[in-house]
Parts: C-alpha cells; sequence; structure tokens
C-alpha cells in the first residue's frame, strides 16, 4: 500500500457504508481523500442487512448492484409461531417493477458483504482503506483541517480541506466538535447476532411471539438472531448462550448455535447531531444519526448521506461557492429525523403482530423540497403547491425508458449514471452553453433522445419546450417552461457549473 500523503483533499474517518460509499464518490471524480479506521481490519458482522429500493439506484449508479444483488436475495417468507409452535406465514410477494421504478423491492444483504462489494468498487478505482489508523487530534483553520493519526508505523501528520466523520454513534470526530447528540434512550435492549446453527430451515425468517427471530442471511451459510430482550433478561453472546435464549423463545431444544461470527447486546437509542457542519468538519452515517432498527432505514440513510455529500464537496473543492456545503445538513437532517420517527413507531407497533412495513420504508418518496438548492419558479405551482404530473424539484428523479436517436433502447437511469448534471430539452434544444459536468440531451424527433412510449413525457409531466435537471444525486433541481429557461444559466453557476471557456469562445448557431 501507498505511503500516505501529508496533503489531500478530504480525510474521512470511518470505513463503514458511509465512509466506503463517500470515498467511492469522490474516487469517481477524480478527488484526492484518505479513508481512515481505527479496526484492525473491516467489520465482521451485520448490524444493518437491509437494501432499500433507492439504495438500488445509487448502487445501480456507483456500479455495484448486480454485485450486490449476487450477495443477497430477497426478504424471506416471515414465519411467525404462535405460543403452540404453530404459525402463520406471510410470503413477501415481490412488487412489481414499473418504468418509473425499476426496483421497488427491498433485498437483504449482510452488510459484511455489502461493505466487501464498496470495497472491491473502491480497489477498482485504485484506493482502499487505511485499517489500524486511528484520528488522535485535529484543528481547522479558515483554510484547512490539519490531523494527528497514530497508525502502526507511529504519528503521522495530515493537511486536508475537510474532515468528514463517519465514525460511527461514538464518533471521535462529533465529541471533538462539542456537538450535542439529542434524542433519547428508547429504554429497550436487544440482541444481533450472525451465527451458524443447526435445527431451523432457510426457507423462512422464524419470529417468535417474545420478538427473537432468526432470518437466514442470503448469500451466506449464517443467520442473524435479532430481537428485544426483557429487562431482565442476560444474554451470554456465546454458542451456548444463544442456543438457551432461542431454546427459551421458540420453546424447542432442537435449535443448536455452532459457531458466533460476530454478537452484540446492546441500548437502543434514537438521536440526531444537533448540526451536521463546522466549518471545514462535516458528520455522515451514525456520526450524524443513530436508529432503532425497526424499518431497515440507519445503513441506508448512511449510504444516501455520503451520496449527496460527495458530489458537493467536488463542486466546492473545484470553485463552487462554499455555501453549496450547507445545504448538505439542510437537507439530510429532516430526513434523518423522518426516518427515526418511522423507526420509533414501527418498534413500538403491537407487540402481538409485525410492524406493517409498506412503501415508507422504501425511501423512494423522500424529497428535499425546500432545500435552497430546489429552483421553483412560483408561476410554475397551480393552486394546490404542485407542478403539473406532480413532480417538484427536490424529488427524486423517475426512471423512464427512451430510444437513441439510432433506434437502441436506453433509459434515463443510465444516461444519469455517472458524476454529472444531466439537463433534459423536451422537444427543445437547450440554449446552455458548454460546461464541464453538464450532459444535455435532446427528446424529441430531432433530439438524440426519442420519448417513443411517452413515459417521460407523462412521469414528468412535461408540454413542449419544457427543460429538466437532474442532480448529481438523482434529485430534480429544475423543471422549468420554456418561460423561465432563463433562470439556468444563473443556477447552473452557483453550483459550480461555470460555461467552459473555449466552447464560450466558439461562434454560436444563428438562431
Amino acid at each position: 500500500m501507498n505511503e500516505i500523503q501529508a496533503r489531500t483533499d478530504v480525510l474521512i474517518c470511518g470505513a463503514g457504508p458511509a465512509g466506503l460509499s463517500l470515498s467511492i464518490e469522490l474516487a469517481r471524480r477524480k478527488v484526492a481523500f484518505l479513508l481512515i479506521d481505527k479496526a484492525a481490519g473491516p467489520f465482521q458482522g451485520s448490524r444493518g442487512k437491509g437494501i432499500q429500493p433507492r439504495t438500488h439506484e445509487i448502487f445501480e449508479d456507483l456500479g455495484v448492484l448486480d454485485r450486490i444483488m449476487a450477495a443477497g436475495g430477497l426478504p424471506p417468507t416471515l414465519r411467525t409461531y404462535r405460543e403452540d409452535d404453530s404459525f402463520d406465514e406471510a410470503t413477501r410477494e415481490p412488487i412489481a417493477a414499473n418504468p418509473a421504478e425499476p426496483y421497488p423491492f427491498p433485498l437483504v444483504v449482510a452488510q459484511f458483504r455489502t461493505e466487501a462489494v464498496l470495497r472491491e468498487r473502491l480497489a477498482e478505482l485504485g484506493h482502499h482503506p487505511r485499517y489500524e489508523h486511528e484520528l488522535v487530534d485535529f484543528g481547522q483553520s479558515s483554510s484547512a483541517i490539519t490531523a494527528t493519526i497514530n497508525g502502526p508505523d507511529g504519528i503521522i501528520n495530515v493537511s486536508a480541506a475537510y474532515l468528514v466523520g463517519a465514525d460511527g454513534g461514538s464518533s471521535a470526530v462529533r465529541h471533538a466538535l462539542d456537538i450535542g447528540f439529542p434524542g433519547e434512550a428508547l429504554g429497550v435492549r436487544a440482541v444481533v447476532a450472525d451465527v451458524r446453527l443447526d435445527g431451523l430451515g432457510r426457507d423462512a425468517w422464524h419470529r417468535w411471539p417474545n420478538g427473537i427471530g432468526v432470518c437466514p442471511l442470503p448469500g451466506t451459510d449464517l443467520f442473524q438472531i435479532q430481537g428485544m430482550l426483557k429487562p431482565d433478561t442476560e444474554v451470554d453472546p456465546s454458542p451456548a448462550g444463544l442456543t438457551a435464549l432461542l431454546t427459551a423463545a421458540s420453546g424447542r431444544t432442537g435449535i443448536t448455535v455452532t459457531s458466533v461470527s460476530w454478537a452484540s447486546v446492546y441500548s437502543m437509542s434514537a438521536r440526531v447531531a444537533d448540526r451536521y457542519r463546522v466549518g471545514r468538519v462535516l458528520l455522515a452515517g451514525d456520526a450524524a444519526h443513530v436508529h432503532p432498527p425497526t424499518g431497515g432505514q440507519g445503513l441506508n440513510t448512511s449510504i444516501q448521506d455520503a451520496y449527496n455529500l460527495g458530489w458537493k464537496l467536488t463542486a466546492v473543492l473545484a470553485g463552487a461557492p462554499d455555501r453549496l456545503l450547507d445545504t448538505y445538513e439542510q437537507e439530510r437532517r429532516p430526513i434523518a429525523a423522518e426516518m427515526i420517527t418511522m423507526a420509533i413507531r414501527l418498534l413500538l407497533a403491537p407487540a402481538a403482530g409485525v410492524p406493517q412495513r409498506g412503501r415508507e420504508v422504501h425511501q423512494l418518496d423522500l424529497a428535499y423540497r425546500d432545500s435552497t438548492l430546489s429552483l421553483n419558479p412560483p408561476e410554475s405551482l397551480n393552486a394546490a403547491g404542485s407542478v403539473t404530473g406532480g413532480r417538484r424539484p427536490g424529488d427524486r428523479a423517475p426512471d423512464a425508458p427512451l430510444l437513441g436517436a439510432a433506434g437502441q433502447p436506453t433509459r434515463l437511469f443510465t444516461l444519469l449514471r455517472g458524476p454529472h448534471w444531466t439537463l433534459l430539452g423536451y422537444q427543445v434544444h437547450p440554449d446552455i452553453t458548454a460546461r464541464t459536468g453538464l450532459h444535455i440531451h435532446t427528446v424529441g424527433p430531432d433530439g438524440d433522445l426519442i420519448d417513443n412510449n411517452n413515459h417521460l413525457q407523462q412521469t414528468y409531466g412535461l408540454t413542449p419546450g419544457d427543460q429538466v435537471l437532474i442532480r448529481p444525486d438523482g434529485y430534480l433541481a429544475a423543471l422549468l417552461p420554456a418561460a423561465h429557461a432563463d433562470l439556468l444559466p444563473a443556477y447552473l453557476n452557483e453550483v459550480g457549473l461555470t460555461p467552459d471557456r473555449e466552447a464560450a469562445r466558439q461562434p454560436q448557431p444563428a438562431p
């Protein structure tokens, strides 16, 4: 592994899902960074195993979705036992995909497998986490971060433009900044363990009346034991201790835990950091928010933090106004609070049954409508407060099937894949000077794209002359009718997409 450089653009502390995702985002944008973690090596457990549909879309963009799909599987049939050991089964029928939502179903993937796929992708881009490297001190000025790192070969001093604390719920970065972490201890103790066991089939997710469940982890020979504990219950996380826990939960003597690869007994809490940014230091993932496990939101929210932050750091490093980074907290902190509220509600659902989890856990409807990055001319709003078609700036950009002008099928998500912004002109050629980082397409009979089945037009509610600007993280920045197209140049300048000087010198075609 190469020697650590004394100067970098971004220092990332914590090589979990948030840190790895942010590293991939920066690596594919050619930003210099250093990813460190004080642990001796990669995490080997499955604290978070649910991958929600919105995260599938992110993984497609990052180039890892097929590998994630291969590493896990669909949630198994839920088998809920009664006291007499009879049971009900709820088969989780796969939700049908549609043109706007190609991945409407959640996956079960062991966290250590998700992280392994992300590390593999990061290696393809030429980077690796630095384990056994602990951030022991840092300071900041108006122009830089200075950090002291304790590594296997001693102390290393690093200067960076920004520091991102993605170092978990007990974040040393957050503590050093004295950022409040308000919330509540939920008064619930729980156990989670990845084990090998005999006596249960892998055809179902087993759940007993006392709340203890056992889920097979697809793609492995492991099961995950997970559940809430009574206040006076002590759990020995050894094979014998977890066997005793399952015997008591199931009333059976034939379930035997043969080995334990990882286990944790913990108290649930729900907290959101008071601030996500202090100067040149930002928080992401569990360092910024911790969730109860119900609803499978924590890992997904952390990955989406990184997806939001990566392109903004890159833009500011390239010269965009510093205030662009303020939109990270503005957009992501309310999302974390919303997801935590939902997780608590699911946790407190009637214990006699399994909490109902519908579309709300899929994260496809999360939006940044109130963000200062959402360009929404007042004239485009009707009395109900929405644009034609129901889409508004700040919403997730739906997918749509299209044809290229040469007749080959493609998808909007295929065009969005990569670190760039995308501007679509619907039956109009956008009058925008070429800008690095902006891909411009025209949809229509004379354009490079054809909306042959009108999916794009219907999903976005478009009329001829409309323009759609989509952010690098797949959210709508603007939906502009022709009368407001003049708002685009100033907006693009504000987010760092300035005109290419060479392109600006070229003579423009006559109208």
